[in-house]
């Protein structure tokens, strides 16, 4: 099965860059191409990020929002974590029931509902009359667009905790899972979809050092 790359809400094929084999390591044998995504798709995603971070669509939304929209997230991963798991084991070799089935997907899960609820913490000092005269306020605001780059070891539990953090924030993300592990983290977008994700909020490319140094 040939994988594309999730640009601006849809599926889109490479501009550049090429395919790449995608093995299961307990028998050596292909499972899957991805695309190994040149500059140039890095820089769609990008632009498709930045669109979606500075029209509001997801940095204008108050933390009650992101945090409704964080919370059926990690619902729907809740609901496929049978199909996520297999894959994962397929992927990576890992036992399913012990460890993918039975560690990482609900691991992911709760960590989306940790950042779920964070999106509405008010913890900690907000304003204070720090100078004679003067009142100073905390503002948390969102930055921007944020690259990521997750390891091979445990990709859609790192996916989740890369993304949960920044989209509790109202930070728009390109996110590269590593070269020989993609394919839940691709699985991952149609379920950002799923969850009311507004399109271009999470662009996923897929590829290798190259596709990795255009998002540093």
């Amino acid at each position: 099965m040939e994988h594309k790359l999730w640009i601006d809400g849809k599926w889109e094929d490479t501009k550049g860059g090429k395919m790449m084999s995608i093995e299961d390591p307990t028998t050596g044998k292909e499972i899957a191409q991805v695309v190994d995504a040149s500059r140039e798709d890095v820089d769609r995603a990008v632009q498709a990020a930045k669109r979606a971070f500075y029209d509001g669509r997801w940095s204008k939304k108050t933390p009650s929002e992101r945090s409704k929209i964080l919370w059926k997230l990690a619902d729907v991963i809740e609901a496929n974590s049978e199909a996520i798991a297999k894959l994962e084991s397929e992927n990576t070799g890992k036992p399913y029931a012990y460890v993918s089935l039975g560690g990482d997907i609900p691991f992911a899960v709760d960590n989306l509902r940790f950042f779920a609820s964070a999106a509405r913490d008010t913890h900690g000092s907000h304003a204070g009359e720090f100078m004679t005269g003067y009142t100073s306020m905390y503002r948390r605001e969102p930055v921007g667009v944020v690259g990521q780059v997750a390891p091979w070891n445990y990709p859609f539990m790192m996916a989740a905790w890369k993304i949960g953090p920044a989209l509790a924030a109202g930070c728009t993300i390109v996110l590269k899972p590593a070269p020989g592990t993609p394919l839940t983290t691709l699985m991952l977008a149609d379920f950002l979809k799923e969850a009311g994700i507004p399109d271009g909020v999470v662009n996923i490319v897929t590829g290798g050092n190259d596709t990795g140094q255009a998002i540093v």
